[in-house]
């Protein structure tokens, strides 16, 4: 596929998206900053509006037609969830306030009753804070330990290194699928396959790959895989963790609470079965209704065609940047097809504060992320206390990449002429 014929991806959709038809500063809104968060389509709000002003209902307990209908409309979502990434059953979706949530269940659940002393946890140096901070504080709990996959040459996922860390010690693998900061796409299905070899469980925070290309959770083979919803066009306050059912089945409750329970005595009370043992408590029910609506929208969309059509857009913001002699890029370099790394760019420009060139971007309309974006021993590798980040969704387009490259040469241009 060419930029030509894919760009009315980005024509055909964008008006789905009322946000983005606005001025900031005078100026049309240019958002990239979607690693960050997503922006909603109309059918996701009118999903949210419609549950309040129709459904509103708590769900599973009652018997009257508006719990019915909520019940129904929650379930359905878990059943688009589940056939979004393609679990096996429904059972294996459990709905969480976000992705930080589900990897803390797996943690606490997981982690704490069956790691012990010795025991390892291979992560990587370019973890989101959500996917290191859970396995420190199991680590220091159990006694297990701590091990880190390096960075290649080309700063991507060392493969060569990560199999010299795996042993019959390691006792789980929990990487990310996506890098929000360097971009690289991660081999996760041959991750997976090098830990299950040492009988090693392995999770996989996805969020920065299911909004941007298919994620089949029984091709990648993982035992755990998370996700947020408002980073898919999703509301915020919704997030699932996927799991493998034997797995799932295994792990005591997380929460305790109503609805996770099947009997409850003064001294003692059954669980009830899954998904519903890990969901304690009155659920975000508005969220997850809407979350089935984006996933609905995506898929109609097509994961593959979004994938195609980024993979476009990378290339091409690659390659503007990389004409602006004092930017220098992370990640690595895209590949012929730009199928090694996603739609977003991490960068500095000298002696140009992040966030000070984010101030400037964004009196011309234009939305990017500064700073260390939850991976602080990543920038320390990589010597940057910080970074800017332009990161672009399907409703992005090539003219937004040429606005926001010249008004990126302005700022720098700007800041060159005060500090000489």
């Amino acid at each position: 596929m060419t930029l030509a014929t894919e760009r009315s991806l980005a024509t055909q959709y964008r008006a789905d998206f009322p946000i983005l038809n606005q001025q900031v500063h005078g100026k049309p809104l240019v958002y990239f900053d979607n690693a960050a968060t997503s922006q909603k389509p109309t059918v996701v709000l009118d999903a949210l509006m419609h549950y309040y002003q129709h459904d509103n209902a708590n769900v599973h307990r009652g018997v009257h037609t508006l719990s019915s209908r909520a019940t129904d409309a929650y379930e359905s979502a878990r059943d688009k969830v589940a056939a979004f990434v393609n679990a096996s059953t429904r059972e294996e979706i459990v709905y969480t306030r976000n992705a930080s949530e589900a990897i803390n269940l797996v943690a606490y659940a997981w982690g704490m009753t069956t790691l012990k002393p010795g025991d390892e946890i291979i992560l990587s140096v370019m973890e989101h804070h959500s996917n290191l901070i859970p396995w420190q504080l199991v680590a220091q709990r159990t006694g297990a330990v701590l091990k880190f996959v390096n960075l290649s040459d080309t700063q991507e996922f060392d493969l060569s290194h990560y199999k010299t860390l795996l042993s019959d010690r390691t006792k789980l693998v929990s990487v990310v699928h996506v890098s929000n900061t360097l971009g690289c796409i991660n081999p996760v299905e041959a991750i997976v396959a090098e830990a299950h070899r040492y009988g090693a469980k392995v999770l996989i925070d996805a969020c920065q790959s299911l909004p941007h290309m298919p994620v089949d959770v029984q091709a990648i083979g993982c035992d755990w895989l998370v996700g947020s919803g408002h980073k898919m066009c999703a509301p915020t306050g919704i997030g699932f963790l996927y799991g493998k059912l034997d797995v799932l089945r295994a792990m005591p409750p997380f929460l305790g609470g109503g609805e996770m329970i099947a009997d409850v005595f003064l001294d003692h009370a059954t669980y009830a079965d899954l998904p519903h043992k890990f969901e304690a408590g009155t659920p975000a029910i508005a969220e997850a209704v809407a979350l089935g609506a984006a996933v609905d929208y995506l898929s109609g969309i097509g994961m593959n065609a979004i994938h195609a059509y980024e993979q476009e857009l990378t290339r091409y913001l690659w390659a503007q940047l990389q004409q602006i002699s004092e930017v220098t890029l992370y990640g690595p370099t895209p590949n012929a097809d730009a199928s090694n790394r996603a739609s977003l760019a991490s960068f500095t420009t000298g002696a140009v504060h992040p966030h000070d060139l984010s101030t400037i971007l964004d009196q011309a309309g234009i939305a990017i992320r500064a700073g260390h974006h939850c991976t602080q021993p990543l920038h320390r590798i990589i010597q940057a206390q910080s970074t800017a980040r332009a990161s672009l969704y399907f409703y992005n387009t090539t003219s937004e990449v040429d606005v926001f490259i010249a008004s990126l040469k302005e700022a720098i241009a700007f800041f060159s002429d005060i500090f000489g």
